[in-house]
């Protein structure tokens, strides 16, 4: 099966190197699945459920926090010294596709090294994949 999605990947553009904010290239799997039961909107924080449902009034709150929300796809690099291993190892950079609030705009470069997904999105991959699904991260 073939699915396509809108994504957000780095402002920064792309690379693998830690502390860069890009989004890393090559081939990585889905190291962790997380909040398989949390609600849409839920909000995560170090990979945690907060208990938080995001609204335009906590983001006011918040307003410098990375939001990630809904479903967490934790990735791991395959390629030892690209992705995987020493400065460029995308588990230790925390590299994830997660959800992202609605008013983000998808299709354009905005996160912090992530794959941000609508939360709709997110949960139909979230549904579609196992723990150690192949995922390969290649720019246009």
């Amino acid at each position: 099966m073939l699915n396509e999605w809108s994504i957000s990947s780095a402002l920064a553009g792309v690379g693998n190197t830690e502390n860069s904010g890009k989004t890393p290239l090559g081939s990585h799997r889905v190291r962790a699945k997380i909040g398989g039961s949390q609600p849409i909107n839920g909000v995560f924080v170090g990979r945690r459920a907060t208990g938080e449902i995001y609204s335009d009034e906590l983001a006011k709150k918040f307003p410098k926090r990375d939001w990630i929300l809904t479903r967490v796809l934790w990735l791991c690099g395959n390629e030892v010294g690209c992705n995987r291993l020493g400065s460029v190892d995308s588990m230790r950079r925390y590299i994830y596709i997660h959800g992202t609030p609605d008013s983000e705009p998808m299709g354009r470069p905005l996160s912090h090294g992530c794959i941000r997904m609508r939360n709709s999105d997110v949960i139909e991959l979230f549904n579609l994949v196992n723990v150690g699904a192949e995922v390969l991260i290649a720019a246009d």
